[in-house]
């Protein structure tokens, strides 16, 4: 095995951010592109160092005339590395980037479940990181949104999400299937720029580069990573408050405005966000968040109009009343 600089570093990454131990069950998922080639000929090579045991998932969105084909092909190279292939095809085609998104995850999470593979793993760029960043900040978001792509999350219960490859840009994968001579799958929908994220990565980051910084996307990556950080801290000592600040539960929360209102802003937005994503049927939006905060120093009496679903939130003296049904 040819040791390169890059194995080294996702070594180290693995190894420092503590991301698998030695014997996983590791579901790799592998589109064909260049990035998932990458991945996971590292983790093929890095195998006999961590002793994990190695497979690869691919999920057949039937949105293209040749997705069939692309299936066979990653199929084949799972073959000639012998390691098991798992195969998931959409019922009907799926044409909308979100819907692909959530019904990938649901795929993989189940083969992970079915078969006990305890992380499943993805071959997410630096490159993919900043174009998140981009494409959630020109939507509206917070330093949640700006920090999207982290290195673990959560799938379920039993599984969990791993992106070795985050400080790794786009042009590095490709660099690396390259040199090693690996046959890449082009997919054709990555060059059309109806997907917005398809226009950030051809035309916004290209003119970023030329323009402003031709590192841009490691420079985004970084902010992302640093937000990630602020983040985690400011989600921890907002349940915190939030725990010494409600009682209740079900159809009734009350929150004690006496102990919110000392709180920084900051604080006091993301509890109330933590509270509508458990009662809204959607993540709350920006309006929701403020509308709930301003209870926090508004006059008795005062209440908000109904959220999404029929929640209603109401001042009653130094308490915070939210009932999810309205009466």
């Amino acid at each position: 095995m040819i040791w390169t600089p890059l194995h080294a570093k996702i070594h180290r990454t693995i190894k420092s951010r503590h991301l698998f131990q030695h014997h996983e069950r590791l579901l790799v998922a592998v589109s064909g592109g260049q990035d998932s080639l990458c991945l996971i000929k590292l983790l093929l090579d890095l195998q006999s160092q961590w002793s994990w045991y190695l497979a690869i998932a691919h999920c057949d969105h039937c949105w293209r005339d040749d997705s069939q084909a692309n299936a066979h092909h990653v199929e084949n190279l799972a073959k000639n590395w012998g390691i098991n292939f798992y195969l998931e095809t959409a019922k009907e085609p799926i044409n909308s980037e979100a819907t692909a998104r959530n019904w990938r995850y649901q795929a993989l999470n189940a083969i992970a479940q079915q078969d006990n593979y305890q992380y499943i793993v993805t071959g997410h760029t630096a490159s993919d990181r900043a174009e998140t960043l981009l494409y959630n900040l020109m939507r509206g978001t917070g330093a949640d949104g700006l920090q999207a792509l982290t290195w673990q999350r959560p799938l379920s219960e039993k599984v969990i999400v791993i992106r070795p490859l985050l400080e790794i840009t786009r042009q590095q994968t490709g660099q690396f299937c390259h040199d090693f001579q690996l046959p890449i799958w082009e997919d054709s929908t990555n060059q059309n720029v109806r997907y917005a994220r398809n226009r950030i990565r051809q035309e916004l980051i290209p003119y970023l580069q030329t323009n402003f910084n031709p590192k841009v996307e490691s420079a985004l990556a970084q902010t992302a990573e640093l937000l990630q950080a602020d983040v985690e801290y400011l989600e921890q000592a907002a349940q915190h408050l939030r725990e010494k600040a409600m009682i209740g539960s079900g159809d009734e929360l009350k929150l004690n405005r006496q102990v919110l209102q000392p709180a920084p802003l900051a604080l006091q937005r993301r509890v109330m966000r933590q509270i509508l994503i458990e009662i809204l049927p959607d993540a709350p939006n920006f309006e929701h968040i403020e509308k709930l905060t301003a209870l926090i120093i508004a006059p008795n009496r005062s209440q908000t109009d109904p959220f999404p679903g029929g929640a209603i939130a109401q001042v009653q003296d130094n308490w915070i009343i939210i009932k999810e049904k309205s009466l």
